[in-house]
């Protein structure tokens, strides 16, 4: 029987008090996917909505609870509750024994004495730039097969700015931006002289991002700046606050959807698309999935029913975005399984904004989490979408699996 070694990052059932603003790092995954924690949200008020407050959407909001700066809880935000675990090893059960494998400090040595015929990997890491490389770089170290993309792709679409170059290098429409990696530089753009965006002027309005992290982390309405003032004042807080460089790309103002994609090479295919429902924010929000839209207003007496999926769009606008979509795994090395987010330009032409090779797969559908709701629309239950990127990896690097019956 196949040993399938399953790699995951399990949240804490607390989180010390001695972590600090340095240790707060996630992985680049999963926007759309509610966990609807109404128990953690104790947070002091920030002004209103600067869609609003400018004019723009549909009026004006209430002052909104504000994220914490880097919380001890954003540390573990991308990692897996045991119910997601879990699920994941139940599903796996049919193809093989499932030798857990948690991605600590043992990982290793555990790998290396359980020696598995294939790793099924969900572990996003914990420390530095490639944490959601570590452990398929050392089951290459060990010559052993895993699922997923490799090494160089995880810390490559982890890399905000790094995953639009590439992506221009391919002429695949992304937003113009620029990285800002100093405040030095971040005053330059305000003033119209960085040298890569001279006329930054006629790009507002600007989106800000702090540019290797997940989960909305940083991403709040007062990212979206209208001038330089606002661009100054957001960009020195989030270069103060998560201690890397930011990403400043124009805002594209059109309709957003999150893309599936399984399987490998031109067998890859794109599940039914997920639209982003903005007009169920509150009036006057701005129209983005962001930390407010997370944990804010998806209240328990009012849940924030923000996605449509299957999306109601005409073919046409779905084959062009199944296009651009499809052009960027392929472009960025995906394999086995990815989450691509695409937003609208003014002119209605798809855009990617992110790539997630590690997707959130949560297992309950109230959760909202993308991936496994694109693949129900596609008729496959959640176990047999854990059970098709297994199949992918498995295929890929020619292991062989063998179903059997499981009580």
């Amino acid at each position: 029987m196949t040993r399938i070694g399953f790699a995951y990052n399990q949240k804490p059932d607390s989180v010390p008090a001695s972590h600090t603003t340095t240790d707060a790092v996630d992985a680049d995954d999963e926007p759309p996917g509610t966990r609807r924690d109404f128990g953690s949200r104790t947070f002091a008020t920030v002004p209103s909505s600067p869609f609003a407050a400018n004019g723009g959407g549909r009026g004006l909001v209430a002052p909104a609870p504000a994220p914490p700066a880097q919380s001890a809880a954003d540390v573990y935000a991308e990692w897996d509750s045991a119910e997601t675990i879990d699920a994941v090893a139940r599903a796996l059960a049919p193809f093989g024994d499932v030798i857990r494998l948690e991605a600590d400090a043992d990982f290793p040595e555990r790998l290396r004495a359980a020696r598995p015929d294939l790793v099924f990997n969900i572990a996003e890491g914990l420390h530095g730039p490639n944490r959601e490389a570590h452990v398929p770089a050392i089951c290459e170290f060990y010559g052993i097969p895993y699922s997923g993309s490799d090494p160089f792709t995880l810390a490559l679409c982890l890399h905000k700015a790094r995953t639009k170059q590439m992506l221009a290098a391919h002429g695949i429409p992304t937003a113009p931006f620029v990285l800002l990696e100093t405040e030095a530089e971040l005053e330059a753009l305000a003033a119209g002289r960085h040298p890569r965006w001279t006329n930054a002027a006629d790009r507002y309005p600007l989106f800000l991002k702090p540019v290797q992290e997940g989960s909305s982390k940083g991403i709040t309405e007062q990212n979206f700046v209208r001038d330089p003032a606002q661009l100054l004042a957001r960009g020195r807080e989030l270069l103060r606050v998560y201690d890397q460089p930011v990403l400043a790309e124009a805002y594209l103002p059109g309709a957003e959807f999150t893309c599936g994609v399984l399987g490998n090479g031109r067998a890859a295919r794109v599940l039914p698309l997920v639209a982003m429902r903005f007009d169920t924010l509150p009036a006057g929000a701005v129209p983005i999935y962001g930390f407010e839209a997370k944990w804010v207003w998806d209240t328990r007496e009012h849940p924030l029913e923000i996605f449509e999926c299957p999306a109601r769009i005409a073919p046409a606008l779905r084959a062009a975005i199944d296009d651009v979509v499809l052009a960027a795994y392929r472009a960025l090395g995906c394999r086995d399984w990815s989450r691509i987010d695409v937003r609208l330009d003014a002119h209605g032409a798809p855009h990617i904004i992110e790539l997630n090779p590690l997707p959130g797969i949560l297992p309950d559908p109230a959760d909202n989490s993308c991936l496994p709701k694109a693949a129900r629309a596609a008729g496959l239950s959640y176990d047999e979408l854990i059970q098709a990127c297994l199949v992918h990896a498995a295929e890929r690097q020619g292991v062989a699996l063998e179903r059997r019956s499981v009580s």
